[in-house]
C-alpha cells in the first residue's frame, strides 16, 4: 500500500512539474504591453485605483474593453453599468475571458485576466443592479478600450 501511494505521488509530482514548465513556457512566450509603475502596482501587485478616478468609469462608448497586460477581450460595452460606487462595473464578462478566486482576505472574489492573470478587481453579487444580480467591479487602468467599428 506505501508502494502504491509512493507511486501516485511520484506521478503526480511528474505532472505538476509538467504543468509548470508549460506555463512557463506560454508565459515567456506571450507578449505583454509596458505598463507604468501605477499600473504595475494595481495589475501585478493587486493593487486598486481611488474611486470616481479611472478614465472608464464614466465611459459609455459601444465597444470592447480589453486586458491592458495582454489585450484579451474581457468585457463588451453592453454589459457595463453605473452602479455608483466610482469603478466601472459589469454584469457579464465574456465567455472564459475572467478567472474568479477568492481573495487573500477570505471574504471578496478577486476577478483575473484568464490569458494572463492581470488583477481587474472582484466581484460580487446579490446587490440587485441588474436583472444579472453580478456586479465585477474593475479597475479602470487594467483595461484598455477597443471601440466598436461602424462598416459602411
Amino acid at each position: 500500500m506505501k508502494r502504491v501511494g509512493l507511486i501516485i505521488l511520484v506521478a503526480l509530482a511528474i505532472v505538476v512539474n509538467g504543468q509548470d514548465k508549460n506555463k512557463q513556457k506560454r508565459e515567456t512566450t506571450m507578449k505583454f504591453n509596458e505598463l507604468t509603475e501605477f499600473e504595475k502596482f494595481v495589475i501585478e501587485d493587486k493593487g486598486t485605483e481611488r474611486p470616481f478616478t479611472g478614465i472608464y468609469y464614466n465611459h459609455n462608448e459601444p465597444g470592447t474593453y480589453v486586458c491592458k497586460k495582454c489585450n484579451a477581450p474581457l468585457y463588451r460595452s453592453a454589459d457595463k453599468f453605473d452602479a455608483h460606487c466610482g469603478w466601472p462595473s459589469f454584469d457579464d464578462e465574456i465567455k472564459g475571458a475572467v478567472k474568479r478566486t477568492l481573495d487573500a482576505d477570505g471574504r471578496r472574489t478577486e476577478i483575473t485576466c484568464a490569458r494572463c492573470g492581470a488583477h481587474l478587481g472582484h466581484v460580487f453579487f446579490g446587490e440587485g443592479f441588474t436583472l444579472k444580480n453580478t456586479r465585477h467591479c474593475v479597475n479602470s487602468v487594467s483595461l484598455n478600450f477597443v471601440p466598436e467599428t461602424k462598416n459602411k
